[in-house]
């Protein structure tokens, strides 16, 4: 068994209302099938990422507009992926990256893929995300945004994004991870776990470490970051294709709707 980390109260969430962030498929003429999926009626979807070209292309692309219509008419909110670069990125190029996913895509909001941990980006980050917001409607909680960390940041984060994914890696590394104190001060619908390579038999556990640790979003899957290729070819990536227990995963956390 793991350790399961608990609650700074010691109590384990067991009670939450857990839904699935979609990190993003491959492109909808790669992976129609799975588009298709994330429509069909009960689906418990919190948000599904769109990332076209590595962010929102350089024009239009009928397929991915035709993806989001239906997501949107579906009732699931739909985030434009924004890759912020561990804070390498300027604001500028963020921003207009973001004016094409609003002005084409007519998204929900925005996953910062690659966002820094530190104390120190922390100021560019959240005036990154007031002008994302202005954009999104201009209140100052308007839009939907996802803070794809993929551990731990400085606390001070958690202030300026409505979730923060907290994990994103493999499950031999999920399954022993711990949160720490600081995030029992926020609740489980804050926070998301990504992970990849989770068997079928241990689709429970996985569950239970997402309860324990307080987060609310999660997507698991069984395919892996490995490469079929000869060993030294780049990574796969394990979040273009569903997982192949789909059915099952949904049918264990029940129907819902998206929020």
């Amino acid at each position: 068994m793991p350790h399961l980390s608990s609650t700074a109260t010691g109590v384990a969430q067991t009670d939450l209302r857990v839904g699935f962030g979609v990190p993003g498929f491959a492109h909808p003429l790669l992976a129609p099938t799975e588009w298709a999926e994330l429509t069909r009626p009960g689906t418990p979807l919190h948000w599904v990422v769109l990332n076209v070209d590595n962010g929102p292309g350089g024009r239009p692309d009928p397929h991915c507009l035709e993806a989001a219509g239906r997501l949107r008419n579906a009732g699931v909110r739909v985030l434009g992926r924004l890759d912020v670069t561990y804070g390498a990125r300027s604001f500028g190029e963020l921003v207009s990256d973001a004016h094409r996913y609003v002005d084409w895509y007519l998204v929900d909001g925005f996953f910062l893929g690659r966002c820094p941990t530190g104390r120190t980006y922390l100021p560019e980050v959240a005036r990154t995300v007031g002008t994302l917001r202005a954009l999104l409607g201009g209140g100052s909680r308007d839009g939907h945004v996802v803070f794809g960390h993929g551990c731990h940041p400085y606390p001070g984060y958690a202030d300026a994004a409505d979730q923060l994914v907290t994990f994103a890696g493999p499950w031999s590394q999920y399954r022993w991870s711990q949160a720490p104190e600081w995030t029992a001060a926020h609740p489980p619908e804050r926070f998301c776990h990504l992970v990849h390579g989770v068997p079928l038999g241990h689709l429970d556990e996985a569950l239970r470490v997402a309860r324990w640790q307080g987060a609310s979003t999660i997507y698991f899957t069984d395919r892996t970051d490995r490469s079929d290729r000869s060993e030294g070819g780049p990574a796969a990536d394990p979040w273009e294709a569903m997982p192949g227990y789909w059915d099952e995963i949904v049918s264990r956390i029940g129907p819902g709707v998206s929020e």
